[in-house]
């Protein structure tokens, strides 16, 4: 998380979240506060509260994973005192998405142009997220593949990876990060044809490198076209 995102949960008067990620941040919660924490799929829930807490003149902090902008609970709270016609100050604080945890973790992948997808079809159809993930690949992006696989959803990966293997090199460099940024991180790197062959879970993120990507000294890189020399061990950029 940010700083700023730190300090807002140390100022709270009440935190709403999903109970897996109140957990993580348990520690830095005052004592006092007013903790709210509900299961999957209760997001209209805790978005629900969040605005009614706030128009008690509470300082309310609603908990996302990452970035709360990028799959994430801010546009639903925005949404929700939209439809309640609302008068609300509401902030959204910059967190660290997954992406770019994974990418930093993996060296440079991302340098270039880049398209995230989720494999999530509860609330995106899948016919659709199959023309996105297809175009992308297509059009050489490299691809950050979020909510790879659940307990329940464990055909759609497999989808993906067909899709991906039609348009892209068995050899095309992929990295493979679970809990990124987190105690229980854990990296691999290997190729496309191979990515099915390692663990996979909702908390995983899968970097597919594009025609480009390269490992150099076991890290993952996209050239982003810098002309560069390098003479005598000391690095030029032109």
């Amino acid at each position: 998380m940010t700083l700023k995102a730190k300090q807002e949960i140390e100022e709270s008067e009440v935190v709403i979240g999903y109970k897996t990620y109140v957990k993580l941040i348990q520690s830095i919660i005052p004592n006092g506060v007013e903790v709210i924490a509900t299961g999957m799929r209760q997001e209209v829930e805790r978005a629900e509260i969040a605005v009614t807490k706030a128009l008690e003149d509470k300082r309310v902090v609603a908990v996302s994973g990452g970035d709360p902008g990028v799959y994430g609970i801010a546009g639903l709270i925005i949404k929700v005192a939209e439809l309640r016609k609302v008068d609300v100050d509401i902030e959204i604080i910059p967190g660290v998405t997954a992406a770019v945890a994974a990418a930093a973790i993996l060296g440079a992948p991302i340098m270039g142009d880049f398209a995230i997808i989720s494999l999530s079809d509860i609330l995106t159809p899948w016919n659709l997220i199959e023309e996105r993930l297809t175009l992308a690949t297509k059009a050489d992006f490299v691809i950050i593949i979020y909510n790879p696989k659940s307990q329940k959803r464990r055909t759609q990966l497999i989808k993906a990876h067909k899709i991906l293997l039609s348009y892209r090199s068995p050899k095309t460099p992929v990295g493979i990060v679970r809990q990124a940024k987190r105690e229980q991180e854990k990296a691999i790197i290997t190729t496309l044809e191979k990515m099915l062959n390692y663990e996979i879970d909702m908390a995983t993120t899968i970097i597919v490198g594009n025609s480009t990507t390269r490992l150099f000294n076991g890290r993952m890189v996209t050239p982003r076209g810098y002309d560069i020399e390098v003479e005598n061990s000391e690095l030029h950029l032109n």
